[in-house]
């Protein structure tokens, strides 16, 4: 589902720390050991003798979701996977539940659905829950009914223009 490819730079500190750049993009989206194997292939081509010492120092395709300097590999791989499978929503979820359970269980349990717009939500909740006679149809402010649930009920995530994924926030 992710749109690109979901990768890490890894460089070699001891190239670095001699001022070298050596380093290599890997597919984050594969096993963790393979990770490491591609990560160990870099570092014996290092232009630094027994270099063994790694940073990751760039990452893509994280969807906004943050991958500190010395991640484990099994946690890059988890995440990668996750947001190959979510897409963008896989990335905003992490960013706000900064835990992979916790997102993981807010889109198994709590996942609502996405919408245009949380108005759309609040006109669908309501009138698949009561019947509206057509003459107070008007009257209805389906905009300050989204307000009121986003503030009590509901966690949005805003994912393009007109996509918003509603949760339920309890």
């Amino acid at each position: 589902m992710s749109d690109g490819e979901i990768r890490i730079y890894v460089a070699c500190l001891a190239a670095y720390n001699n001022g070298t750049l050596h380093g290599k993009w890997i597919e984050a989206n594969q096993d963790p050991y393979d990770i490491w194997n591609e990560v160990s292939a870099m570092l014996v081509a290092s232009p630094i003798e027994d270099a063994e010492e790694w940073a990751i120092h760039d990452y893509e395709g994280f969807e906004g979701y943050s991958i500190s300097e010395y991640e484990g590999f099994e946690r890059v791989s988890e995440i990668a996977k996750f947001i190959d499978e979510q897409g963008a929503l896989g990335g905003k979820l992490l960013e706000y539940y900064s835990d992979l359970d916790d997102a993981k269980k807010a889109l198994g349990e709590n996942y609502v659905g996405e919408y245009e717009s949380l108005t759309d939500f609040a006109q669908e909740i309501t009138e698949q829950g009561t019947p509206i006679p057509e003459n107070l149809t008007f009257y209805i402010d389906y905009e300050k009914m989204a307000r009121d649930l986003e503030i009590n009920d509901v966690l949005t995530i805003k994912t393009a223009f007109d996509q918003v994924h509603v949760f339920w926030a309890h």
